[in-house]
């Protein structure tokens, strides 16, 4: 009970854990005075190990430390972990001894690696480090296979690939960044993992050029499903990323192992529309019902862009950037990012763009008379209501662009009434 009340006032009165100004003394034969200081000062002059506990090790230090520091924190630390060995087992007294020693080993990373002062922003090899200010420590140094931890470690991350890596490990990177390689190779490897060999990559990573071999020694090679290359356990950890290839050949999502540079490379390529699938290939549409589907609502918005380009009522409301984030749709039919597959394969492109036609296709024939003005009439029945290209009852003349009934425009075996009169004037002498 006498250690619990003084435990319960030590918490109370002091956020410093390592301050012993009012804690009182500590019975002599349950635990030992270095780590639970009375107030005694001359008992504390006498402890070898009261710098450790002493001190503020919270504060930033101040001017350099010596060795001597250094070691007698050590030894505060070693005594600290025989301490944590005699206490009973999840006991209070424990716990708190655990916490210090981790605050001591945190002061000791910091006097052997003291944070300077970094500036804010560094360019290396095309990357753009910017520097964090979290004090997360789940994140890891892509140099060093590390824990970050940003408590005490100064760290960077590239604002084009998001490589991270510790302040002292920046001059060690070979690696330049992915971005440049998106921006200058902004296309796929589209051949399903193309395995070269390792001994045609001289039993070397790939990457770093470090040695490794099929059974470990002195590395483990690795292989990456996307280059079909093999790498060190530095370069390639093991994470799981869609293949582009598997996807187009097989309409494969299962996550392959790849590198961590190809991993960043599909990270930054996955939302760019570089696959054009009716030349890679066209077979997919017969298998993927899906595929169809999309492609249809994809040529109906593009019959539709037109009616909102003129329309100022369209304009103020901004219907086309209901597809910001896939501008390409608007742009054509035929190109995919890889995104777009993997949202086709789940069924939400699907419900999203459809949601999206029913609004753009509102507008045009229900809401705003000036699109319902530009529709056709069919010139072949001259029956019906006022037809739009993309409804899904019409067909579309190539030459002239003028709509009609689907059965209409196939039964008729003439020429399209539009276009022999568009031809007719063209004949017609001028009156003078």
């Amino acid at each position: 009970m006498e250690y619990d009340e003084r435990l319960a006032r030590f918490r109370q009165g002091h956020a410093n854990p390592f301050d012993r100004s009012e804690v009182t003394d500590a019975p002599r034969n349950e635990v030992r005075p270095e780590l639970f200081p009375s107030d005694t000062k001359t008992q504390s002059s006498e402890r070898p190990m009261d710098l450790g506990l002493a001190e503020d090790h919270f504060s930033r230090p101040v001017g350099s430390f010596v060795a001597s520091d250094i070691e007698q924190l050590k030894q505060t630390i070693e005594e600290c972990k025989r301490l944590i060995l005699e206490l009973p087992e999840h006991s209070e007294r424990q716990k708190d001894t655990v916490v210090k020693l981790i605050h001591l080993r945190l002061k000791l990373q910091e006097l052997k690696d003291p944070e300077e002062d970094e500036p804010n922003l560094r360019v290396l090899l095309e990357h753009r480090f910017s520097k964090e200010k979290s004090k997360s420590v789940k994140q890891t140094c892509d140099k060093c296979s590390a824990i970050i931890w940003g408590l005490i470690q100064t760290w960077y991350t590239c604002t084009g690939c998001y490589y991270r890596c510790h302040s002292k490990c920046m001059n060690l990177i070979t690696k330049p960044c992915v971005r440049s390689k998106v921006s200058h190779q902004s296309e796929y490897e589209l051949n399903i993992c193309p395995e070269i060999g390792l001994d045609r990559q001289d039993y070397r990573c790939a990457e770093c050029r470090s040695p490794i071999s099929l059974r470990g020694v002195p590395s483990e090679a690795r292989q990456c499903d996307y280059t079909g290359q093999y790498y060190c356990g530095s370069c390639h950890w093991n994470d799981a990323a869609i293949v582009p290839a598997r996807v187009i050949h097989n309409w494969e999502f299962e996550p392959r192992k790849v590198c961590r540079s190809s991993l960043r490379y599909l990270a930054l390529m996955i939302s760019r529309p570089v696959l054009k699938l009716k030349e890679v290939n066209p077979l997919l549409f017969n298998f993927v019902e899906e595929l169809v589907e999309i492609r249809k609502l994809r040529q109906d918005i593009l019959l539709m862009k037109p009616y909102f380009l003129t329309c100022k009522e369209a304009m103020e409301a901004r219907l086309l950037l209901q597809l910001q984030d896939r501008q390409h749709f608007v742009e054509n039919d035929d190109m995919y990012s890889l995104q777009d597959l993997i949202d086709i394969s789940t069924g939400r492109l699907s419900c999203s763009l459809t949601e999206i036609h029913t609004v753009f296709a509102k507008h045009i024939k229900l809401d705003c008379e000036r699109c319902q003005a530009k529709g056709f009439v069919c010139e072949l029945c001259k029956e019906g209501d006022i037809l739009f290209p993309f409804d899904s009852h019409t067909s579309v003349c190539q030459e002239c662009s003028a709509v009609f009934h689907r059965d209409c425009y196939y039964d008729n075996s003439t020429t399209c009434p539009r276009c022999a009169r568009l031809t007719e004037r063209k004949h017609e002498p001028l009156d003078p």
